[in-house]
């Protein structure tokens, strides 16, 4: 058997236990209440900005992000991007360039012909198609529990290489704080308009328009699950890349894996939300064991260690699964290679 004692940080199920179908499927469940509960919060701001404009998404930044602003100050300024890249480290700053320079280079690669193309098939007909860039694309960047300037790299560089002619930045600045880092991504990156607002709120104001930010015609990015839901919301008056979060993990591996890159790939989802979901399936328990050592280790190393112990606990199950005997029935839309 599996100890289920070695660690508080991980929940383990063993699959040769007669619960764990069950025990499984709620570690794997959200829960409905919450869900619909969000969705009419999620409406309400969504449509208090598309009536009220800039006095509503004021409200909602003050509320949520505990910061007074006015329609001025919505925008960074000059002033406030000099600021910031004054601040990163030339080394950091080379980081980002050289990154940059890497997510342009594979996207000009992979950049179809504009204007059209056309066909011509055996029956004589002509077959086509076009391909314009979007006139103008919202950017979300992170910049709550966890500020990513990797997300203003790789979404503003392909809508450049596209060709879109207007990018309109938001990100979050709770209490007032921003790593520098996202605004030092988004000088190399060439966005100039940069709004510091987050949330649905923000979302709204991209989809709608205020009187300071403008409506655009698509919105990337990710978010946490308040982003999500405005986006899946939303879609439709604009377009969306995808539903992005939480984020979530499910790594298959038997005893010849290296137990600390597995920790590492499991914390690397694990620190970007409490509802972050993590997955370790394996039929080795002496891998599991390894694991479990290693996440204690690395957690000591992160400053999201917070973050990731409550996903650990109480979002994220650990699924350490004993010899893997399959359960008669269980479960019934799985692929059968995995049990096999």
């Amino acid at each position: 058997m599996v100890d289920t004692t070695h660690s508080s940080t991980i929940t383990r199920l063993d699959s040769r236990q007669a619960d764990f179908p069950d025990r499984f499927a709620r570690l794997l469940a959200f829960n409905s209440d919450h869900a619909a509960d969000l969705e009419q919060q999620v409406a309400g701001i969504l449509r208090a900005v598309r009536q009220e404009g800039d006095a509503a998404l004021i409200r909602l930044t003050r509320q949520h992000d505990r910061i007074s602003l006015t329609p001025d100050r919505l925008a960074f300024s000059a002033g406030d991007m000099d600021e910031a890249w004054n601040q990163v480290p030339e080394e950091d700053r080379q980081a980002l360039q050289a990154a940059a320079d890497r997510i342009r280079a594979y996207h000009l690669w992979q950049m179809p012909p504009m204007g059209i193309q056309r066909y011509r098939d055996a029956s004589g007909m002509v077959l086509g198609q076009r391909w314009d860039p979007i006139e103008r694309v919202g950017l979300y960047v992170p910049g709550g529990r966890a500020s990513y300037p990797s997300s203003v790299l790789m979404n503003a560089i392909p809508a450049q290489v596209a060709g879109v002619t207007r990018l309109v930045m938001v990100v979050p600045t709770p209490d007032g704080l921003l790593n520098p880092l996202v605004l030092a991504a988004a000088r190399i990156a060439g966005v100039q308009e940069i709004y510091r607002v987050g949330g649905a709120q923000a979302i709204a104001a991209l989809a709608y328009g205020t009187q300071t930010i403008p409506q655009v015609d698509k919105i990337v990015g990710p978010g946490n699950i308040w982003v999500a839901t405005a986006k899946r919301q939303v879609f439709g008056q604009v377009g969306i890349d995808m539903i992005a979060g939480p984020s979530e993990i499910l790594i298959i591996a038997d005893r010849e894996s290296n137990p600390e890159w597995l920790a590492a790939d499991l914390l690397s989802q694990a620190e970007h939300d409490e509802l972050a979901q993590a997955i370790l399936l394996t039929d080795s328990p002496a891998l599991a064991e390894a694991v479990a050592e290693q996440l204690d280790r690395l957690l000591l190393t992160l400053s999201r260690q917070a973050i990731c112990r409550v996903a650990l606990a109480n979002r994220v199950p650990w699924s350490s699964c004993g010899i893997w005997p399959r359960p008669v029935n269980w479960p019934p839309r799985w692929p059968r290679n995995i049990w096999n």
